[in-house]
């Protein structure tokens, strides 16, 4: 697997992986999906966008956003967001893709990764967090309202670099 930055040849592929993320419900925080138009809209905005590349078929199964969690005295701060194809979940993608997240963001001169809103269900990606130093700063009960119109709990987790 490579972890590289974007480029435009790789929109297509992933407009429809953050698309498929979005439509599941269970993850990201967006209802709207992308377009051709929105997604290199989107994907051009952020501080730095990457894609995991299988090495042997050139298929992008993964990727990240990275960007300022907010601004001004708190621009220090980053946020990412991960998405990877359902057919390439399972093989620690995911893993890959956050410590290249942690790289690049040093590299953007961030000091502290954080991640506003993890769906406490979304254990998998918890325990990932975990493993890589990443500290829960509690939980908000409901903050996540599922696809499906029910409420749960999120867990905001920070990682200083």
């Amino acid at each position: 697997m490579i972890i590289r930055a974007y480029d435009k040849k790789d929109l297509k592929s992933m407009i429809k992986i953050w698309n498929e993320v979005v439509e599941e419900g269970i993850a990201f925080p967006q209802e709207e999906l992308l377009d051709n138009i929105t997604g290199a809209d989107f994907f051009a905005s952020q501080t730095y966008a990457a894609v995991a590349e299988d090495e042997n078929n050139h298929v992008i199964c993964g990727l990240y956003i990275l960007h300022p969690n907010n601004i001004g005295r708190c621009g220090h701060i980053c946020n990412t967001s991960y998405a990877i194809s359902s057919e390439y979940r399972g093989r620690h993608i995911g893993e890959q893709l956050v410590l290249d997240s942690l790289c690049q963001a040093k590299r953007h001169a961030f000091a502290i990764l954080q991640f506003n809103a993890v769906v406490e269900s979304n254990t998998h990606a918890r325990h990932l967090y975990e493993r890589l130093g990443f500290i829960q700063l509690g939980t908000i009960p409901n903050g996540f309202k599922m696809k499906d119109g029910h409420f749960e709990n999120i867990c905001p987790y920070y990682r200083e670099l």
